[in-house]
């Protein structure tokens, strides 16, 4: 039922598979940025070893009803590594998991091609996967991704929130768009529009509405390595499903909250689409989406403006308080 992608760091014509799926095609540039001081050597005794698994839930329905495979790829690296480096972790390798009712060989390429650039952003090595065939088990066209990334970080770079404290700023950085949460509520407002995915986006008639929605997650393994040799990092938050309000509160240390001055960054337009289209309150949009904000640093206020310039879309976003909770002003 499944079949292990040895393919994929062979060479072109020594693959298997008689029915000519993925394992008789080579996976290219598996090995993308490859650290070899880092990866497939074990990381050395005075460090951690960082794992986090994710999928790209149902953002694949677009992927799907589009007819577009090749960026869900890197949504499924991003919502892993985002999570692994949170810890000042840098990333090694990364595992995917493909399942399917029935292989298309031509979409299970362009997934994995995804994959493939995805790791090369994130600096890391693709050392393999599982594809699994299960019939009945998918409806015909569909398919799931899991995704497994293992980082390291040296025990005296840890981030883990400890050391946060009363006044230190919070420093935001822009998402890319929805990224990989929240696409049911995104998919329901657009039914309930009208629209068709492939009509033009109202925020970007340049770009269909389904295309607009398929933009892949950003990548922030650059920016938070560039974060980690500026200033020094506190904690750090990767904002997926529950946003700000759920996400923020684990890296803090109890007795501690958040407030964030909602007018300090700028909203892609396409959030407040959602919340019109779909009929959504403030408070809902908050816990569902990024709203904008992917990725969050704590700093102590003198290193608020080096921070927030350290890596593109940087900004100034709210406070550390002696209030447990999130405020959002």
């Amino acid at each position: 039922m499944g079949a292990r992608r040895r393919w994929m760091h062979r060479a072109p014509g020594r693959g298997g598979g008689a029915s000519g799926g993925p394992r008789s095609r080579p996976r290219p540039c598996a090995r993308a940025r490859a650290r070899p001081n880092l990866c497939p050597s074990s990381p050395p005794g005075d460090s951690f070893l960082v794992a986090g698994t994710d999928g790209v839930g149902t953002k694949l329905k677009l992927a799907f009803d589009t007819g577009a495979h090749d960026t869900v790829g890197i949504d499924l690296v991003a919502m892993s590594v985002n999570d692994v480096i949170t810890s000042g972790a840098r990333p090694l390798f990364f595992l995917d998991y493909f399942a399917t009712g029935k292989l298309d060989v031509d979409v299970a390429e362009a997934v994995v091609k995804g994959i493939v650039e995805g790791c090369r952003q994130a600096g890391c090595v693709l050392l393999g996967g599982e594809t699994a065939e299960m019939p009945g088990f998918y409806k015909d066209g569909e398919y799931d991704l899991a995704g497994f990334a293992v980082a390291a970080v040296a025990k005296g770079d840890v981030v883990d929130g400890s050391r946060i404290q009363a006044g230190d700023a919070i420093v935001g950085f822009a998402s890319s768009g929805v990224h990989s949460n929240g696409f049911s509520l995104a998919r329901a407002a657009a039914a309930r529009s009208g629209l068709a995915l492939a009509d033009p986006a109202p925020w970007d008639p340049a770009t269909s509405l389904g295309a607009s929605l398929l933009t892949p997650t950003r990548i922030y393994v650059d920016d938070v390595n560039a974060l980690l040799k500026a200033v020094d990092v506190r904690g750090l938050v990767h904002v997926t499903g529950g946003g700000l309000p759920e996400n923020v509160p684990r890296v803090l240390p109890a007795g501690l909250g958040a407030r964030f001055d909602t007018g300090t960054w700028e909203r892609h337009p396409l959030f407040a689409w959602i919340q019109e289209a779909g009929g959504v309150s403030d408070a809902e949009m908050y816990r569902t989406f990024n709203m904008s904000l992917g990725m969050v640093a704590i700093v102590p206020q003198a290193d608020a403006a080096r921070a927030a310039a350290a890596a593109p879309n940087g900004r100034i976003v709210g406070v550390v308080t002696e209030t447990e909770g999130v405020e959002l002003v």
